[in-house]
């Protein structure tokens, strides 16, 4: 673990980077600036230029452009498009989610799906045949078929498209061998989360960037540019870090033991046998009796986890509106306004909104012949505000007026956190903390067998769930996953240090020795609704607090200024995602909401938030750097405080 934090002497010089830097499957970028992240979202060339990756649900990746231009040439007409899906299910679910949705706007869209076998060359090669299912639609259809790309995290991975490509041989490892700017027009996500004005057209730079070019030639490079992918792939498994390709079954066992807390043994040093059938399992550590690896089920991304839970609520259950409580990350909310009969949104998540809650269920359900609604979601805590909602009331309402609970608890994570208890159904996103290496990604489900629900959910599950979860994937992810405990315990204790520090010298401490502080306030779980957190908090055998806050927290500030003079001169990594292991920052509601700023300020996430996730750095050494950006916001206060 290096004992300082990610520092670029010469930030511009990362911008569009991979983030972690020279990581092939990286899911973040280098958006170092506070005018880069601002740039990105007017689709300033000099910001989109740059990027040469990005996060995998809004920047498509090279390789999965590269294979769907190949589909294009191979199979389009007429200046069509493609989605690349992994099953014929999924393409039909595209299929379905365009021709809906352009019914509703005026017209429906005509789509076609093609299904593409590719087999290796030499009939003694190991690897197994790909199946592609591709979803084709006019080309200017492209940004409605990139909302079910975005909205469910559900269509290929990049691993998967490299696997397809080193069987047409048209695999493409060096920077000189781009995209064309013709044949593969842009991944621009519409004009919600890191959407890109102006960015249709635009595709990555054909030679390296700087950063690349500064590096050129180090080890770091030449090990993931220029190894062959067998070659790397031998010295993963060789050296004991990767369970063998194939042997996903297993790595997937693993990790579904490992969510379900039933493996008694659970170590770095036993990874070897958590999926196999000698390993020792016991009771589940989740604080619901009967947990097994039966009740949790994986996915290719959170987001794809929350869709399916979405999903397994319309099968399930009587069709009402679902109920969106609390401020979620903004895909949650498109999903349930977008799939179904719609939603019910309390953007606070407050407990007074439970009071409001409360007067709706009573209202409907004597309305309606069946439950007033058909799922709660909520986040527990909530991305950015880290809220925390009354769990155990909600259960109530629940249970009186029978609708399902569906709590997302990849912020708390269930080391910290134990919600399954208060709910029906638990997703989270394993591409955060869960991996921690930020280079792939990955969701799960968890049904909670003592709840008034469980036989038809999971019967539904039963029938229809589809493993889509690309093995190769899964092999990573399980490997990072092995530590997970150990990691979040350390994440937690620095988090507290610095929030601590950041909340000592903000507007929110009433002993703030400064007179005019930059900081407004400091959210995160010890003060934000902290009443509601611990009833949920993991408690040891002696009945104390044994779980901590998490590795995420948001400040305000008292002028954008500040917000601007805090984030440039904050010395980690900035970009997309959280739960790495390293520090990452980004301005939230400029990513998230830049289209609708006004609508976000309404429920309290201001235009100047700063979003950070704490790594595993040396915590002095952390102190020192947010001690630094603080000066920097401080200064400016008192600069605007003399004119």
């Amino acid at each position: 673990m290096s004992s300082t934090t990610v520092l670029q002497n010469d930030q511009q010089s990362s911008l569009g980077a991979s983030v972690p830097p020279f990581t092939a499957h990286a899911i973040s970028v280098s958006l170092p600036t506070w005018r880069d992240n601002v740039g990105y979202e007017e689709g300033d060339p000099r910001v989109v230029n740059s990027m040469v990756t990005g996060y995998p649900r809004f920047f498509i990746h090279r390789s999965i452009q590269k294979l769907a231009g190949i589909c294009e040439q191979k199979f389009g007409v007429q200046g069509e498009r493609c989605l690349l899906c992994p099953t014929r299910r999924i393409a039909e679910q595209c299929r379905e989610f365009m021709i809906d949705r352009s019914t509703k706007a005026g017209a429906p869209v005509p789509v076609r799906l093609v299904q593409f076998t590719i087999c290796p060359e030499s009939e003694e090669a190991s690897a197994p045949c790909r199946e592609l299912h591709m979803v084709f639609f006019p080309g200017d259809q492209f940004p409605l078929a990139k909302q079910f790309w975005q909205h469910t995290g559900l269509c290929v991975s990049s691993r998967y498209a490299e696997s397809c490509l080193a069987m047409l041989h048209e695999e493409s490892r060096t920077p000189e061998s781009p995209p064309s700017v013709s044949a593969r027009p842009p991944v621009k996500p519409g004009n919600r989360h890191y959407s890109a004005k102006g960015a249709m057209g635009k595709s990555p730079p054909a030679s390296p960037t700087i950063l690349h070019a500064r590096y050129a030639g180090s080890i770091a490079e030449q090990t993931t540019e220029l190894l062959e992918k067998d070659h790397f792939n031998y010295l993963e498994e060789r050296y004991g870090r990767n369970m063998p390709l194939g042997a996903a079954a297993a790595a997937k066992r693993a990790m579904r033991r490992r969510i379900a807390g039933v493996l008694v043994r659970d170590a770095p040093n036993d990874w070897s046998t958590a999926g196999g059938k000698d390993a020792e399992l016991g009771p589940s550590t989740r604080g619901v009796e009967g947990v097994t690896e039966d009740d949790v089920f994986l996915y290719a991304t959170g987001m794809s986890a929350i869709w399916s839970a979405h999903q397994l609520a319309l099968g399930v259950r009587p069709p009402a509106k679902s109920v969106c409580f609390g401020f979620p990350y903004t895909d949650t909310l498109k999903i349930l306004e977008k799939w179904g009969p719609g939603c019910h949104f309390f953007g606070n998540g407050l407990d007074s909104d439970i009071d409001e809650l409360e007067k709706l269920l009573e209202k409907e359900s004597q309305s309606s012949g069946g439950p007033p609604v058909l799922a709660l979601f909520t986040e527990f805590p909530s991305n950015p505000l880290l809220r925390s909602a009354d769990l155990p009331r909600l259960r109530q309402l629940a249970d009186k007026y029978d609708f399902l609970i569906v709590v997302d608890e990849t912020l708390g994570n269930f080391v910290n956190v134990e919600v399954l208890p208060y709910a029906d159904i638990v997703i989270s996103s394993l591409s955060k903390i869960f991996s921690g290496d930020a280079n792939v990604m990955g969701g799960s489900l968890v049904l909670n067998p003592k709840g008034p629900h469980y036989a038809e959910l999971k019967s539904h599950m039963a029938t229809n769930y589809e493993d889509s979860y690309y093995d190769e994937d899964a092999i990573y992810m399980e490997r990072n996953s092995r530590d997970f405990r150990r990691r979040i315990r350390v994440i937690d204790d620095n988090t507290l240090a610095v929030c601590t520090f950041l909340r000592s010298r903000s507007l929110a401490d009433p002993a703030c020795p400064i007179p005019r502080p930059a900081v407004k306030d400091v959210y995160y779980p010890k003060w934000s609704t902290p009443h509601n957190y611990e009833k949920c908090r993991v408690r040891g055998a002696d009945g104390q607090p044994a779980g901590g806050y998490g590795g995420l927290f948001s400040l305000t500030f008292t002028s954008t200024d500040a917000s601007r003079a805090f984030f440039d001169a904050l010395p980690c990594m900035k970009g997309p995602s959280l739960g790495t292991n390293f520090t990452l920052a980004c301005p939230y509601t400029i990513l998230a909401h830049y289209t609708e700023l006004d609508w976000a300020a309404s429920w309290g996430v201001e235009e100047g938030l700063v979003r950070v996730s704490v790594g595993m750095e040396d915590r002095d050494t952390l102190l020192k750097g947010f001690e630094k950006a603080l000066l920097a916001a401080e200064a400016v206060v008192q600069q605007q405080d003399q004119e």
